[in-house]
């Protein structure tokens, strides 16, 4: 690979507003009453976060010493978050705003089981970004994350155009994705990541198999949570174990902490088994936290904790 000069994210910007449910929702959802749902949950206050796809990974990313840009729309309201990715050395300089829409919220209830129900305002994410300098295309490489479905679809586009790498995320916006735009972004794509849900969502909307989908994309990535994650590559089925967490406090942006930890040993040229090994690591410093930004290690942490998890070095190849 080309030595990297620029890692593109886009995706969402959004405040995360998380509320702990002391309980487990099962014991207050009746399942013949679901048709008629109304429930209401007591929770242990609110806790405002800064969130999002594309700011979680380039978060995670600035952790890994590493200086990405932001791709995406804020709003009103955004001045505080602004100010902490200018903090953390996060480029900004790509994030278009409007005015006459609030930056976007994600209401969180989680409960005891790490369940979650959601209800997520778009606000400025209903405005596409659209294009940019494609100078800013030079050497990159590039993950499409949750955020506006046009931009979704039109960056994949362009990415194929320019021949830049890049790595389709659909997440919770595949629902919002129509068949023919998940296979056109899909197929091309260097990598194509999601959990085992929403890859047997994809499978199910474009009625691609497993097999199908590897024949479209260089590589195909299948987190798990607690039980690792499947990279399919080459003809290969690569197992990777779950790094050890202290604790499970907090499930939130887990997913997007292992991508950005995936996109670090990448650029680093590492083996596809050691890449996804850290994306595992990274993903669990997030967990350990309330919230999705709220974690922070250093290099030399993470290259101690990779060594007690797999037994060799980080670093070293």
């Amino acid at each position: 690979m080309n030595k990297i000069k620029q890692i593109l994210v886009s995706g969402s910007l959004a405040y995360d507003r998380i509320m702990d449910f002391p309980g487990f929702f099962k014991d207050h959802i009746l399942p013949d009453k679901i048709h008629i749902l109304n429930v209401s949950f007591s929770v242990n206050g609110v806790k405002e976060n800064f969130g999002g796809t594309a700011g979680n990974i380039a978060y995670n990313l600035a952790l890994l010493d590493e200086k990405p840009i932001i791709l995406s729309c804020a709003g009103k309201g955004f001045d505080a978050y602004e100010k902490w990715l200018k903090r953390n050395k996060i480029d900004v300089s790509q994030i278009k705003k409007i005015k006459s829409r609030n930056t976007a919220s994600a209401n969180i209830i989680a409960d005891q089981a790490d369940n979650q129900i959601t209800g997520f305002n778009p606000g400025a994410l209903r405005i596409a970004r659209g294009v940019f300098n494609k100078k800013l295309l030079t050497n990159s490489i590039a993950i499409i994350a949750p955020g506006n479905t046009a931009d979704m679809e039109q960056y994949a586009k362009l990415y194929k155009k320019e021949k830049v790498k890049y790595i389709f995320d659909p997440g919770q916006s595949i629902t919002s994705l129509s068949a023919s735009v998940l296979k056109n972004s899909i197929s091309g794509a260097w990598i194509l990541i999601g959990n085992d849900y929403e890859i047997s969502v994809i499978k199910k909307k474009t009625g691609w198999t497993c097999k199908a989908l590897l024949d479209k994309v260089g590589m195909l990535i299948i987190t798990k949570g607690a039980k690792g994650s499947e990279i399919y590559h080459q003809g290969k089925k690569i197992i990777i174990p779950p790094a050890k967490p202290k604790n499970t406090f907090d499930p939130t942006g887990a997913g997007d902490a292992y991508r950005a930890g995936l996109i670090k040993g990448l650029v680093n040229g590492w083996p596809i088994e050691k890449a996804g090994r850290l994306a595992g690591l990274v993903s669990v410093y997030t967990v350990e936290k309330y919230g999705t930004q709220t974690h922070r290690f250093n290099l030399k942490e993470l290259e101690a904790r990779y060594k007690s998890n797999f037994n060799e070095s980080l670093f070293r190849l």
